[in-house]
């Protein structure tokens, strides 16, 4: 089982950055093992994220940002999705 958090390293958006290390922050404090697959740096990440989030999950106008998390190729969510689910 290989979790799989999207990111992007050169986000200009502060909300995004804030995110994307609460979202990396809870699996390093928990000891819960990840790649983190940077969609700015590398146009096949960008593109298989996008690709793979559910069309229900998606925003209704645009692309879906980071961080998107997902569990081998299975889509687990956002990161306020999460954050929901955990309460």
């Amino acid at each position: 089982m290989v979790i799989r958090v999207y990111i992007a390293s050169s986000s200009g958006s502060t909300a995004i950055k804030k995110k994307q290390q609460d979202v990396l922050g809870f699996l390093e404090a928990n000891k819960i093992g990840f790649e983190e697959k940077d969609i700015a740096a590398n146009e096949e990440n960008r593109k298989w994220m996008r690709e793979n989030v559910p069309e229900n999950s998606r925003p209704a106008t645009g692309y879906p940002l980071p961080p998107q998390i997902f569990n081998e190729s299975q889509y687990r969510g956002e990161a306020e999705v999460q954050a929901k689910q955990q309460a």
